[in-house]
């Protein structure tokens, strides 16, 4: 139901760019991305880009040989045969270690690490290379940011252990950038004594920011509260930390790697910067972040969507967003999915859960085709004709409430295919939740009597439920 080539006026109201055209975004390339200051300098002793990355090359070398032996045994090239889970059959993981002259455990631990980084994806039970294995050899920043996604997901890499309750697990996760700025700022090894003195309050502060104590309750002796194991959980963060290569461990002490020191450093920059924004909004709620970032050029958006991830765990900022992108406002869903493309990799899993959501499919489909490689101009060709309209109707919704009366005319007129009336009957037969408030505001903004006529009976049939 979209037009294959945007309306220009509607391309030009950021706030209404719901999926993003990459002829659009070049075309205003140098307005977006202009910055306001000199773009900082990473510490002093920090090796340079094309060091990092044959850094990042070298930590990923078992799982980039894996790939590529499994493009070229296992028919992963054209869709090939690992289980549903994305794990490698057995008979697949005992063939691998002999041609590759690797352990069992190796070869599974290297498939885990090759699909955080991008260099597999795993679609529907098949598997394939990703675009980051295509340029491994000579895009540096490719490389780093495949490195950086294995290192966004260190807690998935290393499992955490079985007999400690998920909600201390996710405490200390959550808990974990602060011990990584500590590391970062100290610019050498911290002692574990220290470290689990951090970790210790920042846990406590968690705690007291979520008010878990009631108001009204007596207070309970400490002793009472079943113990928390940090140290064990301490243990485990940095054993996590250290087997994607972000932290070295020595006697009763850690220290970042220089990956591990880029990377924090990148992320406490973003911090910094969105701080001194006029946005300000890595202290908000993803709902708020979203509608503070509304009336953003995509360039400042992006920005602003970085440094809000780099402020939280990121299974967190993944679960948040998909919350806003459930609620009513169909601005929100769009920009949510925006900020999921900065995400990357590691929002997969539950993006592809959404599938599932009727409001979230036509989204979801979309940022999967883009994740995979699909040209963003041509991603909308993986949608039903029913999806497009689904995503037309949801469009029309965030123009009605946020646009003006001209782009959401200009909207009708890009959707017409051959007739009004044909495109009428799609969009009431959809079955969107917003069809009438659409089809209402449609009718008052077009200018030509006659088909606003049209569009007005539409609505009142959808209304009254005929045909």
């Amino acid at each position: 139901m979209t037009s294959r080539k945007p309306d220009e006026q509607l391309a030009r109201d950021s706030r209404l760019r719901l999926v993003s055209p990459r002829s659009v975004a070049a075309a205003r390339k140098a307005v977006t991305d202009r910055r306001t200051r000199t773009a900082p300098r990473p510490p002093a002793g920090t090796p340079a880009t094309a060091d990092l990355a044959n850094r990042a090359r070298a930590s990923l070398a078992d799982a980039v040989r894996l790939t590529r032996w499994a493009e070229l045994n296992l028919g992963a090239g054209d869709g090939g045969r690992p289980a549903p889970t994305g794990a490698l059959p057995t008979l697949d993981v005992e063939r691998a270690a002999g041609e590759l002259n690797l352990t069992h455990g190796q070869i599974r631990v290297g498939w885990d690490r090759a699909r955080l980084a991008g260099l597999v994806e795993v679609h529907g039970g098949h598997a394939r290379p990703g675009w980051r294995l295509r340029a491994w050899d000579r895009d540096d920043t490719a490389v780093l940011r495949g490195w950086v996604a294995l290192f966004d997901a260190w807690s998935l890499v290393h499992p955490a252990p079985a007999d400690i309750a998920p909600a201390a697990v996710a405490e200390v996760v959550e808990a974990m950038p602060q011990l990584l700025s500590l590391l970062q700022l100290s610019a050498g090894p911290v002692t574990v004594p220290d470290l689990l003195d951090l970790l210790g309050q920042r846990v406590t502060e968690l705690r007291d920011e979520r008010c878990e104590i009631p108001y009204d309750a007596a207070p309970q002796p400490a002793l009472t509260a079943p113990p928390v194991p940090l140290a064990r959980l301490l243990r485990w963060a940095l054993g996590g930390l250290a087997a994607v290569d972000a932290v070295t461990l020595g006697p009763a002490q850690a220290a970042l790697t220089p990956l591990g020191s880029w990377a924090v450093w990148v992320k406490l920059e973003q911090i910094c910067v969105a701080a001194q924004s006029t946005a300000g909004n890595i202290e908000q709620s993803a709902a708020a972040m979203l509608h503070g970032c509304a009336r953003l050029t995509p360039g400042p958006a992006r920005a602003e969507y970085r440094a809000w991830l780099a402020a939280r765990p990121v299974g967190h900022a993944v679960s948040e967003l998909l919350h806003a992108a459930r609620g009513e406002d169909a601005l929100l869903r769009g920009l949510a999915f925006e900020a999921l493309r900065v995400v990357g990799a590691p929002a997969e899993p539950e993006v592809r859960a959404a599938v599932r959501e009727a409001a979230l499919r036509p989204y979801a489909l979309l940022w999967l085709a883009e994740h995979d490689g699909v040209d963003p101009d041509e991603a909308q060709d993986v949608l039903t004709a029913e999806e497009q309209t689904w995503l037309w109707v949801d469009t029309a919704a965030a123009i009605a409430d946020h646009g003006e009366a001209e782009l959401l005319a200009r909207h009708l007129d890009s959707a017409v295919r051959t007739t009004v009336p044909r495109l009428l009957d799609e969009v009431r037969a959809v079955g969107h939740p917003r069809t009438v408030q659409v089809l209402v505001a449609l009718a008052a903004a077009h200018p030509d009597p006659a088909l606003a006529k049209a569009v007005r009976r539409a609505a009142f049939q959808v209304h009254t439920g005929g045909v």
